[in-house]
């Protein structure tokens, strides 16, 4: 074995000793190592990219047996318009939607990244078939509200009777702190539409006005947080988005960040409190073009009364 030999500032021959066997190994491990883990993340990341149909069965007491099996597919979160959510992208979750043949379509929202899109975009969203409904309430995007517009203030956008023609030329009915009922084989239940607590623009009280305690009352909004409201015991069920989940989600971790309150609790899924049941869809788009843990989601969710 060869030892290494070199000399200091004086000229004098300093031995290093033999070279150290294995270095040269570990950091090829290394090197493995860290490309196995960079390919795990771009294969995760283009995962969480494609859209995943989620299918979700909640049951209720009140709910009355004619409604029993009744389908509302859950889009939210489209972003058209932006990065990833071009007109492919808008035309792919079309054509998922109107595979699930739901009863019911709702759309929660953000479904244009910016008023000046909806042009081009809304009527795409024409070609969405429920058997039913197609119903409607605005996000914050809608509203040209976000994190910085408590600060700064919002930019001028349509108002919500604007937005209601513009929805109305696509078919679509646009629910705004408003509620309908639904009927079927001579029961009723009612949709309430409630607009974005995140824009501070959401006002159950309005929206529950006319409606029946008594009777099952289901609430499509933007923001989770509408959950905060006072009155939100009074409701069976509430379906959400805004949150996109996270966006990135780590095990043990949870979200990152989400713009609600109780990320933990409300940036997806099923949420049960004590009074009412939540839902929160991760969204068929994205504001930022990155996703982990936490793919795409359309959402397929039946009602069982019992």
């Amino acid at each position: 074995m060869k030892c290494v030999t070199s000399t200091d500032h004086k000229g004098r021959a300093v031995s290093s000793g033999p070279p150290v066997p294995g270095r040269p190994r570990r950091r090829r491990v290394s090197w493995l190592i860290g490309l196995m883990l960079l390919g795990a993340l771009c294969a995760e990341a283009w995962r969480c990219g494609r859209t995943v149909v989620e299918r979700v069965t909640i049951s209720f007491p009140r709910l009355p047996a004619e409604f029993d099996g009744t389908t509302i597919a859950l889009v939210s979160d489209l972003h058209s318009g932006f990065l990833r959510g071009g007109a492919g992208a808008v035309r792919k979750v079309v054509e998922t939607v109107n595979s699930l043949r739901a009863d019911h379509i709702v759309l929660l929202g953000d479904l244009v990244h910016n008023p000046r899109n909806a042009p081009r975009y809304l009527p795409m969203l024409a070609k969405l078939r429920a058997r039913e409904g197609l119903w409607a309430c605005l996000g914050n995007h809608e509203h040209r509200f976000m994190w910085y517009s408590r600060l700064v203030g919002a930019p001028r956008a349509p108002s919500p009777t604007g937005w209601g023609g513009k929805y109305a030329e696509a078919g679509i009915a646009l629910l705004n702190n408003e509620a309908r009922p639904l009927r079927k084989r001579g029961a009723r239940i009612w949709l309430v539409g409630v607009d974005d607590a995140y824009s501070r623009a959401d006002d159950l009280e309005a929206a529950l006005r006319g409606t029946e305690r008594r009777e099952f009352r289901l609430v499509i909004t933007h923001s989770p947080d509408a959950l905060d409201d006072r009155r939100a015991s009074e409701v069976d069920l509430v379906l959400a988005g805004h949150t996109h989940g996270g966006q990135i989600w780590l095990p043990l971790v949870g979200p990152l960040y989400a713009p609600c309150h109780r990320p933990r609790e409300r940036a997806a899924g099923l949420v049960r409190t004590s009074g009412s049941t939540m839902y929160v869809t991760r969204g068929a788009g994205e504001g930022l073009p990155i996703r982990l843990g936490c793919p795409r989601e359309v959402t397929l969710v039946t009602l069982r009364s019992g």
